[in-house]
């Protein structure tokens, strides 16, 4: 009973920041898989009633999510996660459109489900031209015109970035190649996006737009891939003709019902809960930049620590700033000391964050997203992100505040020896 008991004590102890690289599962969420699980665990393309009543449930999430996007539940098709999303739309769609052209536009600093995909593109003999951002991550509109050419099939960028949340004027792009190149598909990783903005892809000009559920408290090994009516893609997987012949195999049933729910308990609050999510962020920027040696990254238009402007503008500019922003994610460099030595240190005192992308956590590469933003060389593996959720409270992040102001100073002590 004593080990049962300290390790609820820990778990209560527990401050996870770490909610870009996955969430909690909703309570609702579990529940309802768990029943799909062990009473409707039917297969879908059965003709059975279990087999209906399997059915059943993708026909009802398909219209609860078509529902959160605007669009036509058609125009949705369930994978298994966002980065099989991003490869189908991506590769999808060279491949069916080849005829058109070769040329493809992504930016300096998507996800490697996407950046992956590219270069795979580029070994069979397309053209990929890598759109440069600005320092806080933005990619410049006035320079498209000069990228896109008559062979281009297919432009790529993503709603937020993961690991700096710095979020592009989609629906400014997307409209902009509505006008000028309607044949061009435009498509969205909108991973990170979903869920935390508003999000129309037909009113944003949008064709293809990438989702996951375990980033927005579903499960995981469930995601999906909006593509509008007019959007032509090649199958990447063959089978049974699940979903139209574009994505064969046996639907994941508990994970599509769940995905859809918390899509669905996300929408009910939105607005309220943005907010919400903004003033923390807010918040800890604040405390952040109270630190010595902190730099935040991603934040287009913040006010610098030095500025000769009172606190109530300061604060307002700030406001809007962030606002500007993805509202659960917060990068910082720390001068003077390692990501992953400060994560660990981090970790000891039950705080979980993030050094990068977990997708590639484990490979030492530095990341592209901090080199794209032009990161001074010395700060590239200084930093970490932070992000949080619904689940994420004030009182956490002052303790994590509290700790990091604890730490910093014996770490780079221990760093200049």
């Amino acid at each position: 009973m004593k080990g049962k008991a300290a390790e609820a004590k820990k778990e209560d102890q527990e401050i996870y920041l770490d909610n870009s690289a996955t969430t909690r599962c909703f309570d609702e969420v579990a529940e309802l898989m768990a029943g799909i699980y062990t009473k409707d665990y039917g297969n879908p393309s059965s003709a059975h009633h279990k087999g209906v009543v399997a059915e059943q449930y993708i026909r009802e999430a398909k219209e609860r999510i078509a529902k959160i996007l605007r669009c036509k539940p058609e125009e949705l098709y369930f994978t298994s996660g966002g980065t099989e999303s991003d490869n189908l739309a991506v590769i999808g769609a060279a491949h069916a459109n080849k005829r058109s052209g070769m040329h493809i536009v992504s930016t300096q600093m998507e996800h490697p489900a996407v950046r992956r995909a590219m270069e795979h593109l580029e070994k069979e003999g397309y053209e990929v031209t890598y759109w440069p951002v600005d320092q806080d991550g933005i990619v410049e509109m006035n320079s498209l015109e000069n990228i896109i050419s008559g062979d281009t099939v297919l432009v790529s960028v993503m709603h937020t970035n993961n690991e700096i949340g710095s979020v592009q004027p989609i629906t400014q792009i997307g409209q902009w190649l509505k006008r000028k190149y309607p044949k061009i598909l435009f498509h969205v990783d909108a991973v990170q996006g979903f869920g935390k903005a508003v999000i129309h892809p037909r009113e944003m000009g949008v064709d293809l737009l990438s989702i996951s559920g375990h980033k927005i408290h579903g499960p995981k090994g469930i995601g999906l891939l909006y593509v509008s009516e007019k959007a032509k893609l090649e199958a990447q997987n063959y089978g049974g003709g699940q979903q139209n012949g574009l994505r064969s195999g046996t639907e994941n049933v508990p994970g599509i019902a769940g995905m859809a729910l918390a899509a669905e308990l996300l929408e009910k609050d939105m607005t309220k809960e943005l907010e919400r999510l903004f003033e923390l962020k807010k918040y800890f920027v604040q405390e952040l930049q109270q630190i010595e040696g902190v730099r935040i990254n991603g934040i287009p238009g913040m006010p610098k620590k030095e500025s000769d402007a009172d606190e109530a503008a300061k604060d307002e500019m700030l406001k809007t700033a962030v606002h500007a922003s993805a509202p659960h994610i917060v990068s910082a460099s720390f001068e003077g000391v390692r990501a992953e030595v400060l994560l660990h240190a981090l970790e000891e005192k039950g705080i979980y964050v993030s050094a990068g992308s977990a997708c590639a956590t484990h490979k030492p590469e530095i990341s592209e997203t901090l080199k794209a933003i032009g990161l001074k060389k010395d700060l590239l593996d200084s930093t970490l992100r932070f992000s949080f959720s619904v689940f994420t409270t004030k009182k956490e992040l002052e303790q994590t505040v509290s700790v990091l102001k604890e730490l910093l100073p014996e770490l780079r002590k221990f760093t200049q020896r």
